[in-house]
């Protein structure tokens, strides 16, 4: 049996980069309506970290996460996940590891309404032919919360709970990296304190990877590192945060923006 380019004992050759952006850059149109929604970005992802991305508004957050986990094609340089460089992939192969090696949560839960909780957790695995691993499924069920409530169905579920849901959903095939696009942005705040715990837990006691687009920084202070984005380009970076420090420099990089 031929072995994929992304076999998972490539995926840990190099141990302690779960993903890799080296020259990032991404342009849409040309001419008068060219935009550079990134220029030039490296960063490196960390196995066992959960990294915020934030910026202001149109700085490319959510792009440079689009193109770091293959949804979206970069306009040059390279994006690794793992040891596996997504430009030598095909299409075919591209979604073989988005759905086997990475993991996604959405500001919309993109759950399935005619299907369970636990349905809804497995479907990727289902999806793929795969049987869960159900000690590993069992752990990720009591971290998140949902042991009572795994044959509701969405509608009988708080958007809390829904978003629980998602996450276990992401975290079910022990992915590579998780990564979160505004995952509390359609939460009360006391949900989002919930699955902003769920994350930190996940990175504390199961090892994942996570990196979440954020304009919060209460969400960012459960973060192990920011990096700030303005105009498309990396432009700081912050350990051990905290919502206060975060706040103080997006005002700065607010600022900037206007100014740039």
């Amino acid at each position: 049996m031929p072995v994929t380019p992304f076999a998972s004992h490539a995926l840990h050759a190099a141990p302690g980069i779960a993903a890799a952006a080296t020259d990032l850059s991404k342009v849409y149109g040309s001419g008068d309506t060219r935009v550079v929604a990134l220029d030039r970005v490296s960063i490196d992802f960390r196995e066992g970290e959960l990294t915020a991305i934030m910026g202001p508004s149109g700085c490319g957050k959510s792009t440079l996460m689009h193109c770091a986990a293959g949804l979206d094609s970069p306009s040059s340089g390279s994006v690794r996940v793992g040891t596996t460089e997504l430009s030598t992939l095909n299409d075919r192969q591209l979604t073989q590891l988005r759905r086997d090696r990475i993991g996604f949560i959405f500001q919309a839960f993109n759950l399935l309404p005619t299907l369970t909780a636990l349905e809804n957790i497995t479907l990727p695995l289902t999806i793929a032919g795969r049987r869960p691993d159900q000690q590993w499924l069992d752990r990720v069920i009591a971290m998140v919360g949902l042991s009572q409530r795994l044959g509701h169905r969405p509608a009988q579920l708080s958007g809390g709970q829904q978003q629980r849901v998602a996450i276990a959903r992401a975290l079910a095939s022990r992915p590579a990296i998780i990564f979160g696009d505004e995952p509390t942005g359609n939460l009360d705040s006391r949900a989002g304190t919930e699955v902003l715990g769920f994350l930190r837990d996940s990175v504390r006691e199961l090892g994942q990877t996570v990196v979440m687009v954020t304009h919060d920084p209460v969400a960012a202070g459960y973060a192990d590192r920011v990096v700030f984005l303005s105009d498309g380009c990396l432009v700081d970076e912050m350990a051990h945060p905290t919502p206060d420090r975060v706040l103080d420099l997006m005002k700065s990089l607010g600022t900037l923006s206007h100014t740039s």
